[in-house]
Formats: structure tokens, sequence, C-alpha cells
């Protein structure tokens, strides 16, 4: 990736930001640096533009595999990192603290606590001192417990700090010519069970396995089961709900979500909309 060329093909605010970018980095990691690397859109591109930086030898991408992530995350990964031509670390991370599983509110407070803490041992081993993930612009105005564990860990949030929008990574990750600059958002598997209610590993791979199963069926690629114990409440992209509307697919669906355990299958007539667990809390 030249950052010339990338700078002649933007203007405007995008460009006063990626620049800002380029020189945070700059400025900020010249002994190297370690990216929390999940594969998808933000990471991805927040790894890219360390990489041409900085340089090959000074980045790396490590991401952390638990019961949270689907298998086919971690994978993704593995594969994004390889065409990055990053170092790429996966770490496998027990999550022991029953108060997690129990899903608090602040889940993801204490979850991150463990997994950053595991990222920030290794940077305490390998020398390096610098830690950022690709929190961005948008988050931060959401329900996001985890931004305050990364806060009082010291792991930085440059997209953040910078003003740096999903919409604008989406844009600068197309221009780059990033594989995933339009992948859609997968946060964890917790996400699809209401707070208060266990998690267990069981829950996280049926979710899994019916998400799958509602993409292969329906073509929607936006897609999050919610599992509400004996019923499986069904999200896409509002733009997707029509891909139900015919009832040898609804038929299907209701099949192959049954067989994983669901007593009701129900279609959220609203549509996917992020958070929407958070909902409950208001």
């Amino acid at each position: 990736m030249n950052l010339n060329n990338v700078l002649k093909s933007v203007g405007g605010e995008l460009r006063v930001k990626f620049m800002e970018l380029v020189k945070w980095f700059e400025e900020n990691c010249s002994d190297g640096v370690i990216v929390a690397f999940s594969g998808g859109v933000d990471s991805t591109f927040l790894t890219a533009v360390a990489k041409s930086v900085l340089g090959p030898d000074k980045v790396v991408a490590v991401t952390i595999d638990m019961p949270f992530i689907p298998r086919s995350e971690v994978e993704e990964s593995r594969r994004i990192a390889g065409a990055l031509g990053v170092r790429h670390v996966i770490f496998e991370v027990e999550l022991g603290d029953e108060e997690i599983w129990g899903n608090p509110p602040n889940r993801c407070y204490l979850c991150k606590k463990v997994l950053f803490g595991k990222i920030k041992e290794y940077a305490r081993e390998t020398g390096v001192r610098r830690v950022v993930d690709a929190t961005n612009a948008d988050d931060v105005k959401k329900y996001r417990p985890g931004i305050r564990a990364l806060r009082e860990m010291g792991v930085e949030s440059p997209l953040a700090q910078l003003g740096i929008s999903k919409r604008n990574i989406r844009e600068l990750s197309r221009i780059l010519g990033l594989p995933n600059w339009n992948k859609p958002s997968s946060p964890c598997l917790a996400s699809r069970i209401p707070y208060g209610s266990r998690i267990t590993v069981e829950k996280l791979r049926r979710v899994e396995r019916a998400e799958e199963l509602v993409r292969k069926i329906t073509g929607a690629r936006v897609v999050r089961v919610r599992d509400h114990d004996l019923i499986g409440r069904i999200e896409v992209g509002r733009d997707e709900r029509k891909l139900f509307f015919a009832e040898e697919v609804m038929d299907k669906v209701y099949s192959e979500l049954r067989k994983l355990g669901y007593k009701y299958v129900a279609l959220d007539l609203r549509g996917y909309r992020e958070g929407s667990m958070d909902e409950m809390l208001v």
C-alpha cells in the first residue's frame, strides 16, 4: 500500500483524518505496536495503515480465540493477517470468571479486562509499549462498557481519538483495496443472549449454527439470532426482511432452527439494529 497514492485518491476531511492517523503512528509507535486484531473491517484497516507506516517488522496482530468468538471469525483473522503480510499471533483464552458467564450488563467490561490483560502481558514479554485497538468514533457514542476497560488498561484507540467513523473506515478500506472493506460487523456471540440469562458454550454454538443456516437459506448478509432460551429471534438487515417473504423460506428456517432446540422461531419485524439487547437496559 503506497500512502502517497492513497492521499491522492481522497480529499477534504477524509484526507485530513487519514493523514492524522499516519502521523499518529509515526509519532507514537516508532518502537513498534501490537494491534488487537479480529479480522474485521476496523482492525484490518488499522493494521494495514500501521504496517504501511512502520513496516511489517514493527507490527504484530494479536487475535484472541475464546468461546464467545465464532470459529469462522478466528479462521478469517488468519486469512486476512496473511494477506496483509504481518506477524499474527493467536492466543486461546479461557474465561474462568463466573460473573462473565452470568452475563451482567457490564459483561463486556469484565471480558475486556481478561482479554486485554492477556494482550498486555504479551506486550510486556516482547517489550512493545503500544497496544492499540480498533474502536472507532461511532463506538464511543453507544453503550460500550468495554471501552472503559481499555482506558483503564492503557490501550489506545487512535480511530476513536481522531474522529474516524465506520463510514470513513469503509471508504478508506475500499480505496486501499482491503479485501473485507464491505464485510458486515460480527460482534461476539455473547451479544445474542439477554443480560441476566446465563451464557453457556451450548448456547453460543447454537447461535453460531443458527446464523449460518439463516444466511444459507435466505441469502441475507446481516444476520443475528437472539437467543431467548426457547425462542430464536431473527434480525436481518432492514432491506433484507423481504427475503423471508415466501412460505417455503419461512418453513425451512423454522424447521432448521427447531432442530437446534428452539421451540419458537420469530422474525423481528423491526430488522437488525446494533445492540438491540441493550434496549432492555433503558
